[in-house]
């Protein structure tokens, strides 16, 4: 009687991983599939038609959601656009400053200060917003862009990454090197050790586009304004409204669906600099 050879036994062995990636990536898309079918579908075939069941009225709902309150969601649209853009900017601007500080430098207190990040790292958001609140009370600063625009600025994530990238990607000798020529610390960092740690630094953006893009709590607690609002707590004050307009489901839907789509495309911008990031490393090894 024969035996299953080893190798056999090795090709059969990935199906339970990748049949629980599977499962994963259906539990995570579902939600996607039922928005996307969902926002085709008109006020009265969302509650009266099977669930994946596609409708004929995504063009109308856009254009009710458009007409909304003159255009109020693309306003909220584009508050989102500036709190996660600038914000992603900034935090990855301090983040690698940061990381590149802990990396490369020496200091008293370094390491406690590293610690202090990872507490950081691990602290819910839900516990910050209140005192971010009433910091920003003090200084007149609630119900503005800027209450919701500055607590982005510091990531303790963004820096952590920062630091992790910046300690395996810019060697002691090329820093060394720079300033034997001559150059400055802020030269260096410019023209030696930021070239190195850009593919880090696009993945520490992403993180916090995507996670400044989606706040909810910290907008909710910060403005008052709707004017102000970003695309989520738009969307979420629509939906309380819905309790008692239903016809605002469909809006909600659109919107969500809507919302998706910015994040998508930076995804898909961003993996192209991956891409080219990694190829030119090579190219230049």
């Amino acid at each position: 009687m024969s035996t299953p050879s080893p190798a056999a036994g090795r090709r059969r062995f990935p199906l339970v991983p990748t049949a629980v990636l599977l499962c994963g990536a259906v539990y995570c898309l579902l939600p996607v599939a039922w928005v996307l079918v969902a926002s085709t579908k008109s006020g009265g075939e969302l509650f009266s038609t099977f669930t994946f069941l596609p409708g004929s009225g995504f063009a109308d709902n856009v254009a009710d959601l458009s007409a909304y309150r003159d255009g109020v969601y693309w306003r909220w649209m584009a508050n989102s656009a500036f709190y996660a853009g600038v914000g992603a900017l900034l935090s990855t601007a301090v983040s690698a400053l940061s990381g590149y500080a802990l990396a490369v430098y020496r200091f008293r207190g370094k390491e406690t200060v590293f610690n202090i990040l990872l507490a950081g790292v691990l602290m819910p958001p839900v516990i910050l917003a209140v005192p971010q609140y009433l910091l920003l009370a003090k200084a007149d600063l609630t119900d503005s862009y800027l209450s919701v625009l500055l607590p982005a600025i510091l990531s303790p994530y963004g820096v952590y990454l920062a630091r992790i990238y910046a300690s395996a990607a810019v060697p002691a000798d090329v820093i060394e090197a720079g300033r034997m020529d001559g150059g400055g610390e802020w030269r260096i960092f410019r023209t030696l050790a930021l070239p190195m740690m850009l593919p880090g630094l696009v993945t520490v953006f992403l993180f916090q586009f995507v996670a400044v893009w989606n706040n909810f709590l910290l907008p909710y607690i910060m403005l008052g304004d709707d004017e102000k609002f970003p695309v989520t707590l738009g969307l979420y004050t629509l939906l309380q409204q819905g309790a008692t307009t239903p016809a605002l489901y469909t809006l909600v839907i659109s919107g969500a669906l809507l919302a998706i789509i910015p994040l998508i495309a930076l995804f898909l911008v961003i993996q192209r600099f991956w891409s080219l990031d990694l190829l030119s490393g090579a190219v230049k090894s």
